[in-house]
């Protein structure tokens, strides 16, 4: 089995590392999916669910950055200076179609507020990434995986 410092050398995708990456995506979509309620306004009256919705799609996003950060140092692209960047970076190799890309792009935003409590999330943005984004999320797991699929791996 070849090293992590076998992989860097090859420039080589672990595809082990973004499949594994990929599962735990897969898992906190489920997450949101299960616990999300019909309406936004369900979500004002339970912070509980409010929380671990909130929580889930940080780490969905989070899922999605370890992998763009991943294939972006594998490949030795340019770095990323921000994080919506490395979506960006995706993008523009081809890893990601435009739509996606931007769409994860943005996501980062809803994401950075959930991680750093800058401001408290609007029930309705999050309901809104919890139905409707989730979508973007399970976009970019396909093209991610249909890319890594390309390479060569071993």
């Amino acid at each position: 089995m070849p090293t992590w410092h076998t992989w860097q050398q090859a420039g080589m995708v672990n595809a082990d590392l973004v499949a594994a990456k990929l599962r735990d995506l897969s898992e906190r979509i489920a997450r949101v999916r299960a616990r999300v309620p019909s309406q936004a306004s369900a979500l004002v009256a339970d912070q509980d669910t409010l929380e671990l919705v909130a929580f889930n799609l940080m780490l969905a996003v989070q899922s999605c950055l370890d992998i763009a950060s991943h294939l972006i140092a594998d490949e030795r692209w340019p770095p990323a200076v921000t994080l919506g960047e490395a979506f960006e970076r995706l993008g523009e190799r081809g890893v990601l179609d435009r739509t996606t890309a931007e769409a994860l792009r943005r996501a980062t935003g809803l994401r950075n507020v959930v991680a750093h409590g800058y401001s408290a999330a609007a029930p309705e943005l999050l309901h809104q990434a919890a139905t409707v984004g989730l979508a973007d999320l399970e976009r970019f797991a396909q093209q991610v995986s249909a890319w890594v699929s390309t390479r060569r791996t071993s």
